[in-house]
């Protein structure tokens, strides 16, 4: 589960990063990334909000892939820079992808967007 403090909930802020933030497509998600414009908010903590649509699939299916990305950004909430908003997106493939292939795509999509990371656990 991604601790409070780090999810995005107001949808202000949703809109905010998909047209202001920089974008990494992978094949069974998008990655948008906002870093952070001024001291107060790289003291905040990295921030990540979810959009997993009908056309990934029935609820079923939309809160399994929403639980597995939950799972896999936690476990890269360090490889953000600190106070950065992020949403990922889910493609409808992401509805057939095994996690570890979600996490592939996610980890590429770091690399991309914040190229100082390397390579991600």
């Amino acid at each position: 589960m991604l601790p409070a403090p780090h999810r995005l909930r107001r949808p202000a802020d949703f809109s905010a990063v998909v047209r202001r933030g920089r974008r990494a497509g992978r094949r069974h998600l998008v990655l948008h990334l906002l870093e952070p414009t001024g001291p107060e908010e790289a003291a905040a903590p990295v921030r990540v909000g979810f959009v997993v649509s009908k056309a990934v699939g029935g609820s079923v299916v939309r809160n399994r892939v929403e639980r597995r990305l939950r799972h896999l950004v936690a476990a890269q909430l360090g490889a953000l820079p600190p106070g950065a908003r992020a949403v990922v997106r889910a493609n409808p493939a992401a509805a057939a992808a095994r996690s570890d292939v979600l996490g592939r795509d996610l980890a590429s999509a770091v690399r991309k967007l914040v190229p100082e990371v390397g390579e991600v656990p």
